[in-house]
């Protein structure tokens, strides 16, 4: 990757006072340098861009070529000064073949009673016309175009952190829709917080959630826990900087418990808030399918080699596979969403344990590499996703 590291002033800094009294003659001199300006400092907009594409062969597609070309339609958008002197906060998104969602989704963020200062979207190469959508219907987003669509979701995540110079980041999947004052609840309630507080993880509302968990009392209640919700939560820019974004050797899957890991070990906390919430349009529980099981199954594994007590994994691994003290579902907390319904994907999914033997195999071949960013987690809110 790429790195220019400018960072944009606004224009105020650079000189130009809205409130000054000013001749006709000296309004219009205002105005042409006010454009110079934003020209410029769209020229110097901070960017971390992914690599040329060393696929032989490979195409990229025509969309890539169409938007590689400035955009002037944008240049008013970009850049702005914070508003009222609040903190500022950038939307960072990751799409892929969702054109109908993401539309939903970024009209949701435009309807924000507290409007994002910045709306980043990582396009993953799709081939559904997301790209123009966005560009026409859209131009306030910065959007990023990778090359090809091999990418995981944890590196143009990261793409999206690293572009972000604003004070908090809300962390946003492709199909989910914000309430329409979730940037204004979830900031109030991250500044009233201690410093400590890195995150706020929000209520999700998905297809398919049964009664018990609806009704479980965590659901509902303000709490530190041990991992955050991936589709909808704010996070301060800085501590994720701090903690090296997403681990993109995780690909896809149980990057947010890993992420959460190492917040919880630079002394942070994370809070369920569900005062504010979105919908998500993945259904409840864990995604079914052998991509989903085998990402799922690799990526626990590294998590436990990397955060977690040999004896822990060990009790981990006996309440999974014995089935008189394997807890039942309604009494899942409501942090371990993300593997609910394991053993059901692997009965349903055509050679399930043959994708968890293979998944286990690649999750020791990388024992090296967790073994040597092992750091075990003693935070007092670190839990295993046991219940």
């Amino acid at each position: 990757m790429s790195v220019t590291e400018d960072h944009p002033q606004s224009i105020h800094d650079r000189g130009v006072d809205a409130g000054t009294p000013v001749t006709t003659g000296e309004a219009h001199a205002a105005s042409t340098h006010e454009q110079a300006l934003l020209d410029g400092l769209r020229s110097e907009l901070r960017r971390v861009i992914p690599s040329p594409p060393t696929v032989a062969g490979y195409t990229p597609s025509p969309e890539v070529e169409r938007f590689a070309a400035e955009d002037t339609a944008r240049s008013e958008w970009l850049n702005t000064a914070p508003r009222d002197g609040r903190p500022t906060v950038a939307a960072v998104m990751v799409s892929f073949n969702k054109k109908e969602w993401v539309k939903k989704n970024l009209e949701a963020l435009r309807a924000q009673t507290v409007p994002f200062d910045r709306v980043i979207v990582v396009d993953n190469d799709s081939h559904d016309g997301s790209p123009a959508m966005i560009r026409d219907e859209f131009p306030e987003v910065d959007l990023i175009l990778m090359p090809h669509s091999r990418y995981g979701a944890c590196e143009t995540f990261n793409i999206g952190f690293k572009n972000a110079d604003t004070d908090f980041i809300a962390i946003l999947d492709d199909d989910v829709q914000l309430c329409e004052d979730w940037v204004e609840l979830t900031l109030a309630k991250i500044v009233a917080e201690p410093p400590t507080t890195a995150m706020i993880s929000t209520r999700v509302v998905e297809p398919g959630m049964p009664d018990w968990f609806l009704n479980h009392p965590e659901v509902h209640q303000e709490r530190y826990m041990a991992t955050f919700r991936g589709c909808a939560t704010l996070a301060r820019r800085d501590v994720l900087e701090q903690c090296g974004y997403y681990d993109e050797a995780f690909f896809i899957y149980g990057n947010e418990r890993d992420l959460s890991a190492r917040v919880m070990n630079a002394g942070y906390r994370i809070l369920q808030y569900p005062t504010a919430w979105c919908h998500h349009g993945t259904p409840f529980g864990m995604k079914a399918g052998p991509r989903s099981l085998y990402y799922h199954v690799r990526n626990l594994w590294w998590y436990l080699f990397k955060h977690v007590a040999v004896w822990q994994i060990v009790y981990f691994f006996l309440l999974q596979v014995t089935p008189k003290f394997r807890a039942r579902d309604k009494e899942v907390r409501a942090d371990a969403v993300g593997t609910i319904g394991i053993f059901s994907v692997i009965r349903e999914t055509r050679g399930g344990w043959w994708i968890v033997l293979k998944a286990t195999l690649a999750a020791f071949w990388g024992l090296p590499r967790c073994w040597r960013q092992r750091r075990i987690c003693h935070h007092p809110d670190f839990a295993l996703p046991t219940k």
